[in-house]
């Protein structure tokens, strides 16, 4: 069993290669170990791997599995950091990454605007003891005045979920750091592809692989991303345990979807900053959001952190729900489903589906207006995306 390191190489080489383990057999595909457990060869060498086992001695696939432990190389590869672990979704991984780290009585600041299932996590860890303070995550000054001497971590999206916020990664550890707290990313929206979460201070990554990773809507997946002793030492004992492995099989179609990530996830973004500048101005639309547009609040740091505006676009409906949801259902080639990162072209109302569970104030407070549109964009041809938003706004 052979291991190709793919260190020095350009992240699209690396994506398609690095971590990959061969059996005697020579295959060129990666091989999808579906086991969920693995044979010694005496009691004692059982005994001996349960005290300490090594980088390809396996014990149980709810501990680790050669296929996933390709995948979770291949991403800490891509990432910049020494280790990771795959989980089943991507909420297993925040779950994972934020009740791994605190006990009761720690303090947790957080970014107030997240994806509906993240404040729900930041909710359980408050039943259970922890203390999270919230912050417009745009606000330094906020940050700065929440994180204390003690604060356990911070938490945010890199770009925020729907309202599309980027946060000064670089800023925020700053402040975090010297509070000695640790900074804990989802950089979901950013991707693999434009994320420079390690180089701007993040200590613990997050990604629902679900997304743009896989980018074909097959699977659930999510990756924990950081140091080893973080990974191996405090993450793993807990999601192994608690029983949030991932899947050899879905392990084995996000390693096939990181060998075109690269590709997709570029083309993606050009698109949606084609769309962006195409919808600016339209008569029934209140406001066109994306970080890639010059007239976005964060436009500037957008540009320092990832070199893109990504994939995802706001639109504001004029005329509320009733407006935007008669757009949806006239809309011919983007459908309507609450997934993201796809190479189809996928539209969301956040108000009733991802964060319906907020209040009227929060919502108003996070921008999710009635007329608010999520648009994750596709692979389909830029001008076809442009038609169908057109047509369905105009009727």
């Amino acid at each position: 069993m052979s291991v190709t390191s793919a260190k020095g190489l350009h992240p699209r080489t690396q994506a398609v290669h690095h971590g990959t383990r061969r059996s005697q057999y020579g295959e060129m595909a990666e091989a999808i170990y579906l086991t969920q457990g693995f044979v010694y060869d005496s009691a004692a060498q059982a005994e001996a791997r349960f005290v300490e086992s090594g980088p390809d001695e396996f014990i149980y696939a709810r501990y680790g599995n050669p296929t996933s432990r390709m995948f979770e190389d291949r991403m800490a590869a891509l990432e910049g950091t020494e280790d990771a672990f795959a989980t089943a979704s991507g909420m297993a991984a925040v779950n994972g990454a934020l009740f791994s780290l605190c006990a009761p009585g720690d303090h947790v600041v957080a970014a107030r605007a997240l994806f509906g299932s993240c404040l729900y996590v930041l909710d359980l860890l408050a039943k259970f003891g922890v203390e999270v303070s919230y912050v417009d995550g745009t606000d330094l000054d906020q940050w700065k005045s929440a994180i204390r001497p003690g604060t356990r971590a911070v938490f945010f999206e890199s770009v925020s979920n729907p309202g599309l916020e980027v946060i000064d990664m670089k800023a925020v550890s700053d402040l975090a750091h010297s509070a000695g707290a640790l900074v804990v990313a989802d950089n979901v929206f950013a991707t693999p592809v434009f994320s420079r979460a390690v180089e701007l201070g993040a200590d613990v990554i997050v990604y629902s692989a679900t997304k743009h990773i896989d980018g074909g809507g097959r699977a659930l997946a999510g990756v924990v991303c950081g140091t080893r002793d973080y990974i191996r030492g405090t993450l793993e004992p807990y999601l192994k345990h608690t029983g949030g492995a991932i899947s050899p099989f879905h392990s084995w179609i996000m390693l096939n979807g990181l060998a075109t990530m690269d590709l997709r996830v570029r083309a993606q973004a050009d698109s949606a900053a084609t769309i962006a500048k195409a919808m600016q101005g339209h008569p029934r639309l209140k406001q066109v959001i994306y970080p890639g547009l010059p007239d976005h609040p964060q436009y500037e740091l957008a540009m320092r952190q990832m070199g893109s505006g990504g994939t995802m676009i706001a639109l504001e409906v004029e005329g509320g729900k009733d407006a935007a949801f008669t757009t949806l259902d006239r809309l011919r080639i983007v459908r309507i489903s609450n997934n993201l990162g796809d190479a189809k072209s996928i539209v969301t109302h956040p108000a009733t589906t991802t964060h319906q569970r907020l209040s009227d104030e929060d919502k108003t407070r996070l921008g999710i207006t009635p007329g608010l549109l999520r648009l994750s964009v596709g692979l389909e041809d830029a001008q076809d995306l442009i038609g169908d938003l057109r047509q369905a706004l105009d009727h």
